[in-house]
């Protein structure tokens, strides 16, 4: 009885371990994020190719934008959170690049505000003040955007 007690006890740890690891493994084990592409919301990133590119398709461009600065740059804009693919081709149709694209948030300089389950966030650089984030509650999001159509309205009437 002691010597089955002792062999539970040791392989608990054991089987709690595997049972954490499995769970936190991607959903497809072969895709990591070191293969991935990492964009920023609402930032862009420079991504060179080896070859020229003639085709370029997003999996779901809501998600991330790109754009073509030459035939070997591209500029990924983060759009949305979530994960896409981008596949590029060259001018054989060859494949140049089949990646995920994973668009996350920036945490840097931002403050989150919690109440219950409704969210504001602030960006704080070094004073804080309210920035339109996806997944913030929808009245703060849309005061904030309010706010910001009628900023850069008076802007433009006032640049004529």
């Amino acid at each position: 009885m002691i010597k089955t007690l002792a062999k539970i006890a040791i392989a608990l740890p054991i089987i709690a371990t595997l049972a954490i690891t499995t769970m936190a493994m991607p959903v497809n084990a072969t895709e990591t994020a070191e293969e991935s592409i990492i964009v920023t919301v609402d930032r862009a990133k420079v991504f060179r190719i080896s070859r020229a590119a003639s085709t370029i398709i997003v999996g779901n461009p809501a998600i991330v934008d790109v754009t073509i600065e030459d035939e070997k740059t591209l500029v990924l804009t983060g759009r949305s959170f979530g994960v896409t693919n981008l596949i590029i081709l060259d001018l054989e149709g060859n494949p140049v690049i089949d990646q995920t694209v994973i668009v996350r948030g920036h945490e840097t300089n931002t403050v989150r505000i919690y109440r219950r389950s409704s969210r504001e966030t602030m960006a704080c650089a070094p004073v804080c003040e309210p920035t339109l984030t996806i997944g913030d509650n929808s009245a703060s999001f849309a005061f904030a955007t309010q706010q910001i159509i009628a900023k850069n309205a008076l802007a433009m009437a006032n640049a004529k």
